[in-house]
Parts: structure tokens; C-alpha cells; sequence
């Protein structure tokens, strides 16, 4: 247990999010009050953290009662100086102050610095865009995020990586540019991105924590579940016929848990109420090869999917049994063959480092037989501990195996990605990521997932339809975003599909869209 006492409510979150990436097994209280017949008797450490004047002062409390002045010792204490009313700035100073305590009390840093939001390239990219040169973007991730040469090197390349896409996306969306124009927010005005979420699975990973519900159990809400659907995609034809649709992405859960049928019925109604003729980027998450059939791989062709997802997470078999994934790697190389000798020519592997029991060989051999398939894209995430998943529930009975990741493992990834001729193009984080790296994106070149930048950069607004779905409405070149979510449970969604339509009208019309 670990306590920090602040003087008043402000940054708590950054404040954990920190503390969290150092002590990840640790449960963190954060208050401006603490009782004393509440405290538990198991405490690691307390902190006391002071928002005064032009300062922001942090002390670790050495003996006495967190909150009690008269008394207490420090064993650590440091101040550091902000502008209050710069609250990105003080609370980069805030996470700098304590980033400084905490890697002096664990002798250890982090890859990321004070970095812990999800999105690592958006400062680099938005300071491209205001046309920093690469010296002054290197310097600052270094001084103000305290990362390391490795990570500012990397994330400064996707950065360019991106930049360079998403201009080019531009001018394909007919956003025709001058040569001094270096900003791509035009894609938020007049465009958007469609995301479609299939919550259906064959069986739930034990590492999930996206709304997924086995398919054998609700195989009789399918049809109710596409109707529903359904609706929600003609909102989006009659209301957004006059901004352009820039790309689409069927995830999940397994967009292929769904029968040949329904699959084609959603596919029907896409061309039937969208404007598809600027369409860069159609992608279907085939995702688990014990989903896939040939007959569902050939509605997919027929309906112009442009790109899908076969993913392994890993190439060991009793890693698979382990995590829940009914299929074998035979059925992975099967799948995949069926794809490739079906014409699909992009085609997204993932992958998952930490998983529980594999070691150093273990990824190594993965990633030597992912080199053997030759993917296009390679998506390469490192395990994150999340809250609703099986195995942070079931922590007890996996805590005690390995889960390896490390900067080794990653140069694996990089490695692997060199021989097939691929570049880094997108990257992000997650809460309780093992080794506290990062979800990186490759790809050949001309074969880069333009949605998954789209999203994490938040250049477009995302329309967003399904169970446990959320869109996100970007707007003001993108200086403001705002969230609708759908509800999680299939049942309660089919029941309140109008609910759901309705919030989207009502955020639209906030845009001024409607």
C-alpha cells in the first residue's frame, strides 16, 4: 500500500498513473484526508504532496500519521517551480518533480519518462506540424518527459511516419495543400472514419478486456444483434451524407464469430446508405482462425475488404491452451494460407509479449515463424494487466509464472520487422503494460493501417456503432474531443438502440454537423 496526501484535489490521476508505472503490484490511495483508525498497517511508503504559490512541494513522511504536521520526519523532500496557470505545464512539472523521487527511491527509470498517457507521438507530431525542426522535438521529450534516447528516436520517426500519411490522406480526401501547409486538420471538418464492433467471440481470452461474449451462448441474439446494427447504420447514411468516409473498421470482439449471412447483410447495407467512393481503407478483423471459413473469407472479397487482421497473439501451443484460444498454430498457418490463396493481399498479424509462461525462446520462436508467413502488417503489443480481464481476477493463479517483456524482446519486434521489410508506423500505450513499453505498429510500405492512426492521433471524428463502442467527435482542427459510448451488454444495446442513436444526434448537433 502506498499513500500520497495532497493539500487539495488536483492531478491525482497523473499522480497514480506515475507511481503505478514504478510500483505495479501496489494498491495506491490517493486523498486529501486520511484517517488514522482507517489507514491500513501494511503501508510501503507515504508521500505528501503541497501545491503553494508559484510551487509544488513533495515530501516522503518518515515517521507519524500522513496529515499530522506536528511531528512528522521526511526522509525525502523537494520542491520544484511552476506557472499555476499553465496547468499542462504544472502538471509536467508535478509528474518531472515526482518522476525525479521515485527513480531515486527504485534505482531504476523508465523507458517513458513521465510519460504515461496513451498516446506517445502526438507531441511529437503536433510539433511538426507547427514546424519544430527534429533537434528541438529530441530536446524537448528528453528535458520535459525524462524518456529515453531510444524511445524520443522512436517516437519522433512514427511521428514523421505519420505525418507524411496522414498528408497524404489529404490530398487523396481532396484536401489539396500549398507547400507551406504542414497541418492536416482539415480531415476533421468535412470527413470521418466508421468504426462497426462485433462483441462475438468463440471464447473469451483470458488477457481480454473488450466487450466480447462467447458466440456459442449468444448465437440466438446474433440476428437481433445485426438489426440493431443496422439501424445505427443508416443514422449514419442519412445524416452524414455530405462528409466524405474516409475509412472503416470491423473489430470486436470477431467480426467473424458472424455467419456468412450476416456478415453479408451488414456489408449490403454499407453500400446500400454510405457514400463508399473515397473509402482508402476497409478492415475486418478476422482475428481468431478458428472463426475464419472460406465462405466467410469470400463475402469479405466480395464486398471489397481491403485489408483484415489473422492474429496469433502467439506461436506456441500451449501458451494458446493456456490463455483460452480454441485453435492450434496449424490453424493459424491454415487460415492464413486459405487467406493469401484467396487474393488477400494485407494482411495484419498481432502479437502479445508477456504473455504467461513464455520466455526469451519462447517469443523468439514466435517471431521466427511469423518471419516464415510474411504478413504485411505486424502489430506487436506488449500484455496489459487490465482490471476486468480473467487474469488480473484470477491474479492467484498466474502470478507466479513468468511474464517476460523487456527491451530485448521488443528488439526482437524491430528485428523481425527489418527482415520483412517493414517500418514502424503507429504506437501506443496502455495502463499496467509488462515492461512498461509499448504497442507498436509495422507495416510494408503502402500497407499501413490509416485507421489506427486516424484514431490515436485523433485527426477525424470516429462514428462508432455497436455494443460497448464509443465515438469520438473531433473537431476544431483538432483541439477538442468529446466521447458518446454505446452500452456493453448485447441484450440491454438491441433494447436501447434508439437511445444510443439518439445520443450520436445530440453530439452531432453539438458539432454543428446536423
Amino acid at each position: 500500500m502506498i499513500l500520497v496526501k495532497l493539500n487539495e484535489a488536483n492531478f491525482e490521476y497523473d499522480i497514480y498513473s506515475l507511481i503505478k508505472a514504478f510500483y505495479p503490484r501496489e494498491n495506491i490511495i490517493i486523498d486529501v484526508d486520511f484517517k488514522k483508525e482507517a489507514l491500513p498497517e501494511e503501508i510501503s511508503f507515504r508521500l505528501v504532496i503541497e501545491y503553494s504559490d508559484n510551487l509544488i512541494k513533495l515530501m516522503e513522511v518518515d515517521d507519524g500519521v500522513v496529515g499530522e504536521k506536528n511531528g512528522n520526519k521526511y526522509s525525502y523532500e523537494d520542491t520544484i517551480e511552476t506557472e499555476y496557470s499553465d496547468r499542462v505545464g504544472t502538471k509536467n512539472q508535478l509528474k518531472l518533480l515526482l518522476y525525479k523521487y521515485l527513480s531515486k527511491k527504485t534505482s531504476a527509470t523508465l523507458p517513458w519518462g513521465t510519460l504515461t498517457g496513451i498516446r506517445p507521438t502526438k507531441v511529437p507530431l503536433k510539433m511538426l506540424e507547427e514546424r519544430y525542426s527534429g533537434e528541438e522535438i529530441y530536446g524537448f521529450m528528453r528535458d520535459t518527459y525524462q524518456i529515453s534516447q531510444t524511445k524520443a528516436s522512436l517516437s519522433y520517426g512514427i511521428a514523421r511516419t505519420e505525418h507524411e500519411l496522414l498528408m497524404d490522406v489529404c490530398e487523396k480526401m481532396g484536401h489539396h495543400k500549398t507547400p507551406k501547409d504542414t497541418g492536416t486538420g482539415d480531415l476533421c471538418e468535412d470527413a470521418y472514419s466508421l468504426y462497426i464492433g462485433i462483441p462475438f467471440c468463440p471464447s473469451t481470452c483470458l488477457y481480454c478486456s473488450f466487450t466480447s461474449y462467447p458466440i456459442s451462448i449468444y448465437k440466438e441474439m446474433a440476428d437481433e444483434y445485426v438489426e440493431a446494427l443496422l439501424k445505427e447504420i443508416d443514422f449514419v447514411g442519412e445524416n452524414l451524407a455530405d462528409k466524405k468516409l474516409t475509412t472503416i473498421y470491423m473489430g470486436g470482439g470477431t467480426p467473424t464469430s458472424l455467419e456468412p449471412h450476416q456478415l453479408e447483410k451488414i456489408f449490403n447495407r454499407i453500400e446500400e446508405k454510405l457514400d463508399i467512393t473515397n473509402v482508402l481503407e476497409f478492415t475486418v478483423e478476422a482475428g481468431r482462425p478458428d472463426s475464419i471459413t472460406e465462405e466467410k473469407l469470400l463475402v469479405l472479397r466480395r464486398h471489397g475488404v481491403t485489408r483484415i487482421s489473422i492474429n496469433p497473439q502467439t506461436m506456441n501451443d500451449k501458451t494458446l491452451k493456456l490463455i483460452g484460444r480454441h485453435h492450434t498454430v496449424a490453424d493459424i498457418r491454415k487460415s492464413y494460407e486459405l487467406a493469401r490463396s484467396l487474393g488477400f493481399d494485407d494482411i495484419n498479424m498481432d502479437l502479445i509479449l508477456g504473455l504467461p509462461g513464455e520466455d526469451g525462446p519462447d517469443i523468439a520462436y514466435t517471431f521466427a515463424e511469423i518471419a516464415k508467413m510474411k504478413p504485411d502488417n505486424l502489430t506487436v503489443h506488449s500484455l496489459a494487466l487490465k482490471r476486468s480481464a480473467r487474469l488480473n481476477i484470477q491474479w492467484s493463479d498466474y502470478e507466479n509464472m513468468l511474464m517476460e517483456n523487456s527491451e530485448e524482446c521488443m528488439e526482437m519486434a524491430h528485428k523481425t520487422a527489418k527482415k520483412l521489410g517493414m517500418k514502424p508506423y503507429y504506437l501506443y500505450r496502455q495502463k499496467n503494460m509488462a515492461g512498461n513499453l509499448e504497442n507498436i505498429g509495422f507495416a510494408t510500405p503502402g500497407k499501413e493501417g490509416l485507421y489506427n492512426i486516424l484514431i490515436m492521433e485523433e485527426k477525424q471524428t470516429i462514428m462508432a456503432l455497436g455494443a460497448g463502442t464509443s465515438c469520438k467527435y473531433v473537431s476544431e482542427a483538432g483541439a477538442t474531443v468529446t466521447r458518446s459510448e454505446n452500452v456493453k451488454d448485447v441484450k440491454l444495446y438491441i433494447e436501447r438502440i434508439d437511445e444510443m442513436i439518439d445520443r450520436k444526434r445530440e453530439k452531432l448537433e453539438e458539432m454543428g454537423w446536423l
